[in-house]
């Protein structure tokens, strides 16, 4: 990737305390935070330089990683943590290619980690019953993502099913995903990765009691991810003083090829 900002590119300003602040570039316009500065003062200089404000504050500016981005995503419904994003497409084992059916965007964070990690050759189906939380999520991709001809938003609730069939992977980021197990069933294919997303300990036991009592799926996990930042600054280092402790459970479950019952291993 060019160095170089471009018109239309999302920068994060970082000041001198690490406080960061998205903002995109557009032509003939200013960039406000404290004081400002012209945006087409920024277009074509180097990612990692520094802008000096009006106000006498220097800012570096950088494209934002996936981590930088998603807390700060202009948002309706609260986001998906980068912490679990990352497991998220790491347990649900998304590749390149693959088509994935994804259950409420929100913001559209997950969204975009699966645009990436399907690439131009995937598809990526999303459901979500909220137009207001569509609409952001929409603005969110073209803004954050660019252009995605591989993804299809439906305004439509999941738990009546799917129009799919032969989906590698389906994420739910549902309030109960136990309703919408039989339109999984319908759109998997055997061997697909079914991941579903979770706060509370309540929603969890729920989610796996009702997999469990289903003969399509077997293969479960459940588990959380912590993140614990290091401060080192010369001969201090400890942990800082607050983590990403919980934010969600996360629950992975295999769509078996048949739903026989296993043979009695007595007989």
């Amino acid at each position: 990737m060019d160095p170089h900002l471009k018109a239309g590119d999302a920068v994060v300003f970082i000041d001198r305390k690490g406080r960061s602040y998205l903002k995109t570039l557009h032509p003939g316009r200013k960039i406000t935070i404290r004081g400002e500065v012209a945006a087409d003062e920024i277009i074509g200089t180097e990612e990692g330089s520094r802008v000096k404000f009006s106000s006498g504050e220097t800012f570096l500016i950088l494209r934002p990683t996936y981590s930088d981005l998603i807390p700060l995503l202009p948002r309706g419904a609260q986001v998906i943590y980068p912490k679990d994003a990352g497991t998220l497409i790491i347990w649900g084992d998304v590749f390149p290619g693959a088509t994935v059916v994804e259950g409420g965007v929100g913001t559209g964070a997950l969204t975009i980690a699966l645009l990436r990690a399907v690439g131009p050759a995937g598809r990526l189906i999303s459901y979500e019953i909220r137009e207001d939380f569509a609409a952001i999520a929409k603005r969110n991709v073209a803004t954050y993502f660019g252009e995605a001809p591989n993804w299809t938003l439906k305004l439509g609730d999941l738990y009546q099913g799917t129009d799919e069939t032969g989906v590698d992977r389906m994420f739910l980021d549902l309030a109960e995903p136990f309703r919408a197990l039989d339109g999984a069933a319908h759109a998997l294919r055997p061997g697909g990765v079914l991941v579903s997303y979770v706060p509370t300990a309540i929603q969890l036991k729920e989610t796996v009691d009702a997999l469990s009592a289903r003969p399509e799926f077997g293969q479960f996990e459940s588990f959380e991810t912590m993140l614990r930042h290091w401060q080192v600054k010369g001969l201090s280092v400890r942990p800082v003083f607050r983590m990403v402790a919980h934010s969600a459970f996360i629950i992975v479950a295999r769509r078996l090829a048949s739903v026989a019952p296993e043979p009695d291993s007595a007989a």
